[in-house]
């Protein structure tokens, strides 16, 4: 009888998640019911289930409502339905289209239009539903001699007056509305709640008629679905077997490439994978990987492809990795077993100027002419406490101050608020996680062998590609497999490196030689030294600190370093176990004998995410299928504590029916349980280590060219005034932006290194693009008053190009240049473009025959320069040691740290960075890294005492004084004192 339910995915309307909406109607002792969300369809799946699970028959369908205004509701009576509903929905959604007031034929699906006291004729699917506070208007209608065709419409949007209530802050918030100025036609009507039949009867009173009618269409609604059913692209060459044959010849030819000693052992490890992927239907999801894969090469774009997927022999024959997992003996089981629903993870990276023609070409490729079979994977945002706190305060038309301060006083102790700030807390409290809007998942791509429309609507985000109404969760429940094609910037600076490297040098880099990379001695020094700035996710200061302390300088090395950085590992406190054993043969024989067994590769210690299914399995006699529960459960992909809280309890009567130790088997767990979703695969680490050895080897044989790619990518863990720190350190003359020589993006020519426009904070694109495309057309400039002459230009923008010398090539000081500015600019006639042979010279075009007297000026201080700079460019290019008011406070030198072991010293740091964390008690420590006078780096350790103490103050210059420390080589501060140096002022 109900046939108009909202859950919350009636975004910034329904209060209620699937979950409670059912348990609401199970309590009511409902026997069906219908979800018919407005506009969206996010819900469907997760509420056949509940529904299932509790006993209750699913209907499912769509409110159509442009806003509040219902137009008319669809039910569908099977799949077919659903589809039809799902694709005029889309329709409307992807085109921005208002729905009419008639619904168009559906074949598969009911319509029920809202009560109008007016007739109109009616489809034999399409029927008037009544609301019950309309019940006497039913009487003296049109329609009351139409009773066949008349339903009860009791809409249920909330479960109490709390929730009606939260409703209405709902609708407050979306419509940017104070909750007073709310109109009640913006808000369902406050008795839009589920009832038991008996009450609902009572409501009706004389017109039971209306309930049976709307039972009778929900009795007619069948529609039957069947989870993990194969609905992806089941087919690429035509047939199953065809599809399979082609996989086969594939990945043998890749294979007696990848494998020039083909061996009977990489034939048989191959011929297992391709029985499994058979096996479990996974053919078409390798093959559509393969093809993304091919397109990619084909239009010179570098990829990495990481996740399970990297332990697959087929993945890497076929080049979707360069990951060899012979080489790293990688474990099957976490790519592929039997008893895995879903197929491995392909995460395969893109550079961020690839990834989009990469999307475009996966949505032309895999789209039907007629019917979409491709769109994006969605995602939901979710209302977060401190948001809503200030949303809330907005609706409550608190002013923007006391906002902030109950945003800052809420979660204090002994905090009083007053009557609208416990409104507030109380409200955010019951919104807190409820989801706020429909968005797009990072990566996730869905391609379905029917329509997509099958079994999801469909928006059109501001990206331009169509995007699905499901998120993951739901994508893995009905059984699409998602395609992730990510983008990373580590990608992009390869590829400009390549491209700055043959336009600097006329050299080729083949940068797929990893085999040679991985053997190259200066490559090993760079590791071993942590001399890693700007190398795709071994350049931050925790992993070159890892590095160093490890001496690491092999491939295997690298790969366990990229998953002991991770929290998982750290925080168990294996990470510096793994570093004692590594650097300690005795220190080994602590490993319990079955752990150093299983994991003899990294000495007995849980470093990567199948050691989970390892352990679980050999250790813990857990079967394969219940490890990799304990795996997603730990990586928080599973969704079912029952199930995880089953297999954790099994792991522990194991272990003593194995006779282990109670405090060993404890131990264990706690390295399981440490690893929190946070650490890596195996072929993960591995994957992210062969992009490492790639920008490696660009660093170490083309420095200045790696790092101007580095620049012009915009990416990495530091600012960019230390990629530029480190192309002066390797010998680069690193100039300003040059009106003559300088290009939107840096540029370097020979080991000169001219900043590219981009970096100056306040000169407009606009103003860039008039210059450049002059420059290009009439050549360069000849001066300030030739600049002005072609270039039409204000005088905030032409002074903003003055300080930062960009007229340097004139031989005139910025004060010169300052003056004639003003005086052009006020003098400055109409811009006429010239294509005369002979220019006349800049003075005589601006000025006529005299140009003006310029009086005396001093010459700018390089203090005042600095100054300039940082405005402009956000950071210095000439030391910023300059800045220091008091230049007699010296300090050690960052390389002399290794004669003061020990001692207490004092040093003068420019910080670089700072990272934050708890300790086990939950106190705030800090990580420094700073450079000294000399432009060598400087890592210190922050305990909290002297956190609360002697906090940081920002970018700055400080005087640093603390004891050196030396752990497994690697030297750092541990800091009693920090002091923010005064800076030079030019007014003083």
């Amino acid at each position: 009888m109900f046939i108009n339910c909202h859950s919350h995915f009636s975004f910034k309307y329904g209060t209620m998640s699937v979950e409670a909406l059912i348990a609401e109607a199970k309590g009511k002792k409902l026997d069906a019911l219908a979800l018919t969300d407005i506009n969206c369809t996010a819900g469907v799946f997760p509420f056949i289930r509940a529904a299932q699970k509790a006993g209750i028959h699913p209907v499912i369908g769509i409110d159509f409502r442009n806003g509040t205004d219902q137009r008319y509701i669809g039910l569908a009576r099977n799949q077919e339905g659903f589809f039809e509903l799902n694709k005029h929905l889309s329709e409307h959604l992807t085109r921005k289209r208002e729905f009419k007031s008639r619904a168009p034929k559906f074949e598969n699906s009911f319509v029920i239009y809202p009560f109008s006291e007016k007739s109109f004729p009616l489809q034999e699917n399409e029927f008037v539903g009544v609301h019950p506070s309309q019940l006497n208007k039913v009487l003296t209608s049109p329609w009351y001699r139409k009773k066949e065709k008349l339903v009860l419409l009791q809409p249920a949007t909330f479960s109490s007056k709390l929730e009606f209530n939260a409703h209405r802050l709902l609708r407050s918030m979306d419509l940017n509305t104070l909750l007073s100025k709310l109109p009640s036609t913006e808000q369902a009507d406050p008795t839009d709640q589920l009832y038991s039949y008996a009450d609902l009867i009572a409501r009706c009173e004389s017109h039971s008629y209306l309930l049976v009618n709307a039972q009778k269409l929900l009795e007619q609604c069948q529609f039957s679905f069947y989870f993990q059913a194969v609905k992806n692209r089941r087919d690429i060459l035509g047939s199953d077997w065809e599809d399979f044959d082609y996989l086969r010849q594939e990945t043998f030819k890749g294979a007696l490439r990848r494998y020039p000693d083909f061996s009977p052992k990489i034939s048989e490890r191959i011929d297992k994978e391709l029985e499994l992927i058979q096996q479990k239907g996974f053919v078409s999801y390798f093959l559509i990987n393969y093809d993304i894969i091919t397109f990619a090469q084909h239009r010179n774009f570098y990829h990495v492809g990481r996740g399970s997927g990297a332990n697959s022999i087929v993945a890497y024959c076929l080049g979707i990795t360069d990951v060899d997992p012979i080489e790293l003996d990688l474990y099957f089981e976490r790519f592929i077993n039997l008893y895995r629903e879903n197929p491995p993870d392909f995460d395969i990276d893109f550079s961020w100027t690839d990834r989009d023609e990469v999307t475009d070409y996966i949505f032309r490729k895999y789209n039907g002419e007629q019917e979409e079979h491709v769109a994006l994977l969605g995602s939901y945002s979710t209302f977060q406490y401190n948001s809503m706190l200030r949303e809330l305060g907005k609706v409550f038309g608190l002013p923007k101050t006391d906002i902030e301060s109950l945003i800052h006083h809420a979660d204090k102790e002994g905090y009083e608020p007053d009557q609208f700030g416990k409104l507030i807390i109380k409200y955010s409290r019951v919104l807190h996680d409820m989801p706020s809007h429909l968005t797009i998942h990072a990566c996730g791509i869905l391609i379905s062998h029917k329509s997509i429309h099958y079994y999801t609507a469909t928006d059109m985000p501001p990206k331009g590609f169509p995007l699905a109404h499901i998120d993951m969760h739901t994508a893995e429940d009905i059984g699409l497999h998602k395609f992730d094609i990510l983008s990373q910037r580590g990608l992009g600076h390869i590829k400009s490196s390549l491209e700055i490297i043959y336009q600097n040098q006329g050299v080729k880099v083949d940068i797929r030689e990893v085999e040679k990379f991985k053997k190259d001695p200066k490559i090993k020094e760079h590791l071993r030294t942590g001399h890693t700035i700007g190398a795709f996710y071994v350049e931050s200061p925790a992993m070159r600190m890892l590095l160093a302390k490890m001496k690491a300088d092999t491939y295997l090395e690298l790969v366990a370093a990229s998953s002991i950085i991770r929290p998982g590992v750290a925080r168990s406190g294996m990470m510096r176990e793994y570093i004692l054993r590594h650097i300690d043969h005795e220190r080994r024989k602590t490993a319990h004998p079955v752990m150093a067994d299983i994991m003899p590769e990294t000495y007995g210690i849980m470093v990567y995410q199948e050691d989970v299914i390892k352990v679980a399995h050999y250790f813990a006699g857990l079967s394969l299928a219940e490890a990799d529960v304990l795996r997603r459960g730990m990586s928080g992909k599973s969704r079912s504590k029952d199930e995880f809280q089953r297999v954790k309890d099994k792991f522990f009567s194991n272990c003593q029916k194995l006779g282990r130790e109670d405090q060993v088997a404890k131990e264990v767990w706690h390295q399981i349980e440490s690893f929190a979703g946070y650490s890596f695969a195996k072929g993960h680490s591995a994957s992210f280590a062969v992009e490492s050895y790639q920008s490696l080897y660009l660093k170490a044989y083309f420095p200045l060219e790696f790092m101007v790619g580095v620049i012009n990518n915009f990416g990495g863990f530091y600012h960019t005034e230390f990629y530029v720190h480190e192309l002066r350190m390797n010998g680069a003359n690193i100039q300003a932006p040059h009106l003559n020589e300088s290009e939107y993006l840096t540029r370097i020519l020979g080991k000169t290194v001219y900043l590219g426009f981009i970096h100056m904070k306040y000169l407009e694109k606009g103003t860039v693009e008039k210059l450049l495309s002059e420059r290009r057309a009439n050549g360069p400039f000849l001066g300030l008053a030739d600049f002005v002459a072609r270039v039409e230009i204000g005088l905030e923008q032409l002074l903003i190009l003055i300080r930062m010398t960009c007229f340097r090539f004139t031989g005139k000081t910025k004060q010169e240049l300052l003056w004639e500015a003003h005086f052009l600019q006020n003098k400055r006639k109409a811009v006429v473009s010239t294509n005369e042979l002979f220019r006349s010279t800049s003075t005589e075009i601006s000025f006529g025959k005299k140009p003006p007297q310029v009086p005396d000026l001093d010459e700018t201080d390089i203090r005042q320069e600095i100054l300039d700079q940082i405005d402009i460019l956000e950071f210095p290019l000439d030391s910023p040691f300059h800045l220091v008011k008091d230049q007699s406070l010296q300090g050690i030198k960052a390389r002399e740290m290794t004669q003061y072991l020990g001692k207490h010293v004092t040093i003068l740091g420019y910080l670089v960075t700072v990272k934050y964390t708890r300790t086990v008690k939950g106190d705030v420590m800090n990580f420094g890294t700073f450079l000294d006078r000399e432009g060598d780096w400087i890592d210190t350790v922050h305990f909290p005492p002297v956190v609360k103490k002697y906090p940081f103050k920002g970018r700055a210059i400080y005087r640093i004084e603390g004891k050196v420390v030396e752990e497994f080589g690697f030297y750092s501060i541990e800091v009693d004192k920090l002091e923010r140096m005064a800076y030079w002022n030019a007014a003083e």
